[in-house]
């Protein structure tokens, strides 16, 4: 059954804005626990711009809700993660001129190295991820590197939903989601877990979700909007109930 992964970074966001204590994102997740979440999606990212060190720790300690750790693949973020033991952990791209992540991670470019991350946080007992493009070269290198999850990046596909004003049915609409579709197939076949995520939301989800084999969807910025007009449980109900359904039309 299709899972929910909720990113509660923006409400570090906004408590970092005011350099205060809250909202609080264990909090946050609790709350979004509550409202049907799976999984928990926190990035801590080197310049700590929004969640911290302590946000992670206390999420571990806690919370008893599976947690993701996004993270760059560097000495001190493996670290982190092979001491704090989240259950996943997805090695992502990160600049610090970017608002967010954009693109997926070129696995092919340091496939050494990345080798040597995976294996490490797998030793500790974390379930190893990569966050990449739906491209089928860097979905071989995922597996070579030995990642038990690829998480394709949804965002083109998105944007052109967006573009096109939200028309599911539109030419370059329909080919993004058969990038998708396509890229998952050979994730499957290599026998790693399809994931999927990145600029999802309420409108552009019912397609991402009936894809055969998609195992979890990670959304953050869509459910926190949202939250503030109908609060973080119900805005985390919605969209897992969108996806529930939209998962069972496609079987």
């Amino acid at each position: 059954m299709i899972e929910l992964g909720v990113n509660i970074d923006h409400v570090a966001t906004l408590r970092q804005a005011r350099m205060t204590y809250e909202p609080d994102p264990v909090w946050a997740a609790v709350e979004a626990h509550l409202g049907g979440a799976d999984g928990i999606t926190v990035h801590l990212r080197e310049d700590r711009r929004h969640i911290q060190d302590a946000d992670v720790r206390r999420l571990r300690e806690l919370t008893q809700v599976k947690l993701n750790l996004e993270m760059a693949a560097t000495d001190e973020m493996v670290g982190i993660a092979c001491s704090l033991k989240p259950e996943m952990a997805m090695l992502v791209p990160e600049g610090r001129h970017e608002i967010t992540t954009e693109g997926g991670l070129d696995v092919l470019a340091q496939e050494s190295q990345l080798k040597q991350v995976i294996s490490r946080l797998a030793d500790a007992g974390i379930v190893t991820s990569v966050f990449i493009d739906a491209d089928l070269a860097q979905i071989e290198a995922a597996a070579r590197i030995g990642a038990s999850v690829c998480e394709i990046h949804t965002g083109p596909y998105a944007h052109a939903f967006h573009a096109r004003g939200r028309d599911a049915e539109a030419s370059s609409v329909v080919a993004e989601l058969d990038n998708v579709r396509q890229a998952g197939k050979a994730v499957r076949d290599l026998g790693m877990r399809f994931n999927a995520g990145h600029a999802l939301n309420y409108y552009n989800i019912a397609p991402i979700a009936r894809l055969a084999g998609v195992r979890e969807l990670h959304i953050g910025h869509a459910i926190v909007s949202r939250s503030i007009f109908v609060g973080l449980r119900e805005a985390v109900r919605e969209m897992k109930s969108l996806m529930r359904e939209a998962a069972k039309a496609g079987k």
